[in-house]
């Protein structure tokens, strides 16, 4: 049995981990965290990580970047293993998560859906053999509450092909401000914010007479949150180390 706490537990994404736990056998919400501290199940509420008197296995972390380090101290005095699946790190606190992943199990990916971390691969695949002769664009579209842009997968995305590149290639987001020829050493990333879409990434490989496009498309935050929860139960045991989606699969 994994003894769990959410991180982010009245949020959209903590109901959804909750609902979905309540549902298995192998794992356990045994509290939660967050500034709305309403009760809604059978597991307490806190406000801060150090208010628990409970000891997880495993945080899931669902909430906002500004309670990161607040997080990462919980989980440093305690030795607590924690899954980061919030979005919108900067490069600082993404410095300090692989600082801190040096001492305690940490999971961390832009995202949690398998078909997205196979996305990245066969994006990768097809830079690969496409070489320079295609331009290629990230177009990434989400609910209209969400505070980041562009998103942690479409900048996952976008790395991952620029490292078959020797990330020789420059971002460039929107394109209302560059009044010239697009650039063949570019990847052109696009937001778009409305409704409930719950997340769309699609890569465009644009080149003479035809265009290749892969994408992927959740249709619930179910796939996220399941994801999160089969790694908080792969991330008890383990050993102090920076763990991802291919450690994982």
């Amino acid at each position: 049995m994994t003894n769990v706490v959410i991180c982010g537990a009245n949020g959209m994404m903590g109901k959804t981990v909750a609902n979905c736990i309540s549902k298995r056998d192998n794992c356990k919400v045994v509290a939660g965290i967050d500034i709305n501290t309403t009760q809604y199940s059978d597991f307490p509420i806190y406000s801060s990580p150090k208010d628990l008197s409970e000891s997880p296995d495993v945080i899931i972390d669902y909430s906002n970047p500004n309670t990161l380090d607040d997080l990462l101290e919980y989980c440093l005095v305690t030795g607590t293993a924690v899954v980061l699946a919030t979005t919108g790190y900067s490069d600082e606190q993404i410095a300090k998560i692989k600082k801190t992943s040096e001492q305690i199990p940490v999971f961390f990916t832009f995202n949690m859906s398998l078909g997205i971390n196979l996305m990245v691969e066969l994006a990768k695949k097809a830079a690969l053999v496409l070489g320079d002769r295609f331009d290629i664009e990230i177009i990434e579209k989400h609910h209209n509450l969400k505070i980041d842009a562009p998103s942690g997968t479409a900048l996952m995305l976008a790395n991952a092909i620029n490292e078959v590149y020797d990330n020789s290639l420059q971002f460039i987001y929107d394109r209302h401000s560059h009044r010239k020829k697009r650039d063949k050493k570019e990847i052109g990333i696009h937001a778009v914010r409305g409704g409930t879409i719950v997340g769309e990434h699609e890569v465009i490989f644009a080149g003479s007479d035809e265009v290749i496009t892969i994408s992927h498309s959740a249709a619930s935050k179910t796939v996220f949150a399941e994801g999160s929860i089969n790694a908080a139960i792969f991330l008890k045991g383990k050993q102090a180390g920076l763990y991802d989606m291919s450690n994982l699969v």
